[in-house]
C-alpha cells in the first residue's frame, strides 16, 4: 500500500506541502483541481502544473479525489454526453501525466452530510457528527446554512457555496429519479468511459455514499456490500473499482467492514481508513483512528486489506481538530498525521506476523 493525505492544494488548504512531507511514511498526496467544477474539462497544462507543484514540494500525485461528476450525468439530463465527453477527454490528460487513479462519487445534491461540523468531545477535540434527528427537523435548503458557520473560513467538498445556492434546483432535478434509474445512470456513466480508462490504465474508484441511507428522499446506492458487487458485476472490469471507506460504509452498523473489503479483492483501488464512535445506530461521531476510541476495529479492517493483496494509495480520513488548530473540519494536519502512523504501524505489524507465520 502506499500511505498518502488527501491535499486541496495551494489556494484552499491550510496545510502546506512542506509538512506532509515531514509525516513518516507518505509519500504522495491525493489531490484535485478545487476550482473546477463538475462537467467541465481539465486541461493537461493544468494538470502538469498541479503535478509539478507537488513533485517541488518532494512528492508525489498518488490520485486524483475528484474528478467531479456532474448532476447532469447523475441525472441524465440533456448535457449528459457532453459532461461525459470532457470527463473523458480529463481522464485521457490525467492518463498523459502518469496519473493513474481518480476517486468520484455518484450521491445527489450532497456529496456527504453531517449535522455538525465540531462537536466537543470530552478531551477538548472536536469532531464531524451526524444525528438524524437534527436531518429531519431542518428544511434541505437550509441544511448548509446551519452549517456553514463551523467551516472555519475554507470551503468544504461537496458544499461549495455557489452549488449550496443551487439546492432547490437540485431537488426537483432529481424528483422522479429512484435508485434503479440512479443505477441505469451511473452504469451508462461507467461504461463510455472504460475505453480511456484501460488505455491509460486509469482505475475508477467509487466512493460510497454517507452516511448509508437516504437522506432527504434522495436515492442512495452505493452503501453496501449487495449493491457494491452489483456495480461491479454490471461493468466487470477491472478499471471499475471501490474507495473502500471505512468511515463511509461504516456508517451503517449492518456493514461488515472486513467482509467486504474480503468480498471486494482486487476491486478496492483506494482505501479511506478511519473511525466512527456511535451514539446510537443513526448518531455518531468522528474519532480518533486508534480501534479503542470509536467503534471500529481497525487491525482488523487493515488486516482484511493487508490479506487481499491490496497495494494501492490509502489515507488516514477525517480527522479531530486537536491542539488548538484551526483547519478544514476534518482536514486539519495534526490528527490526520497521528492516523497516517496508526495505520503504517498496523500494516507493519500485520505484514511481520504474516512473514513470521504467525
Amino acid at each position: 500500500m502506499e500511505m498518502t493525505l488527501r491535499w486541496y492544494g495551494t489556494d484552499y488548504d491550510t496545510v502546506k506541502l512542506w509538512q506532509i512531507r515531514q509525516i513518516p511514511g507518505v509519500h504522495g498526496v491525493i489531490t484535485t483541481l478545487y476550482n473546477k467544477q463538475a462537467g467541465e474539462l481539465w486541461e493537461q497544462d493544468e494538470i502538469k502544473a498541479l503535478k509539478n507543484e507537488v513533485e517541488a514540494g518532494g512528492l508525489k500525485i498518488a490520485g486524483i479525489e475528484s474528478v467531479n461528476v456532474s448532476d447532469a450525468i447523475k441525472a441524465a439530463t440533456a448535457d449528459r454526453d457532453k459532461h461525459i465527453d470532457n470527463y473523458i477527454k480529463t481522464l485521457e490528460n490525467l492518463g498523459k501525466e502518469d496519473i493513474h487513479m481518480v476517486c468520484y462519487n455518484f450521491m445527489p445534491v450532497f456529496d456527504w452530510t453531517r449535522t455538525e461540523l465540531a462537536r466537543k468531545r470530552a478531551d477538548g477535540s472536536t469532531v464531524l457528527a451526524y444525528t438524524q434527528e437534527a436531518v429531519d427537523a431542518i428544511d434541505p435548503e437550509k441544511m448548509f446554512e446551519s452549517i456553514s458557520g463551523e467551516m472555519n473560513g475554507t470551503v468544504m467538498p461537496g458544499w461549495e457555496p455557489e452549488r449550496m445556492a443551487k439546492v432547490k434546483e437540485l431537488f426537483e432535478l432529481y424528483k422522479g429519479i429512484d435508485e434503479d434509474k440512479l443505477f441505469e445512470n451511473i452504469v451508462y456513466f461507467l461504461k463510455a468511459i472504460m475505453p480511456v480508462c484501460n488505455k491509460y490504465d486509469i482505475k475508477m474508484a467509487i466512493h460510497p455514499d454517507d452516511p448509508a441511507w437516504s437522506v432527504f428522499g434522495l436515492p442512495r446506492i452505493i452503501n453496501n456490500e449487495k449493491n457494491i458487487l452489483k456495480l461491479m458485476k454490471a461493468v466487470d472490469d477491472v478499471h471499475n473499482g471501490v474507495t473502500f471507506c471505512s468511515g463511509s460504509y461504516g456508517t451503517s452498523l449492518e456493514n461488515d467492514l472486513p467482509h467486504m473489503i474480503r468480498a471486494l479483492e482486487g476491486r478496492i483501488h483506494f482505501a479511506h481508513v478511519r473511525n466512527l464512535k456511535f451514539i446510537s445506530p443513526t448518531n455518531f461521531e468522528e474519532a480518533a483512528h486508534l480501534s479503542s476510541d470509536g467503534t471500529f476495529d481497525m487491525y482488523e479492517i487493515v488486516k482484511a486489506l493487508y490479506e487481499t493483496g491490496f497495494d494501492g494509495p490509502i489515507r488516514p480520513d477525517h480527522g479531530r481538530m486537536i491542539w488548538g488548530e484551526v483547519a478544514m473540519p476534518g482536514y486539519g494536519l495534526y490528527d490526520r498525521a497521528l492516523g497516517a502512523t496508526y495505520i503504517n504501524g498496523l500494516w507493519e505489524a500485520i505484514e511481520k506476523s504474516h512473514l513470521r507465520g504467525l
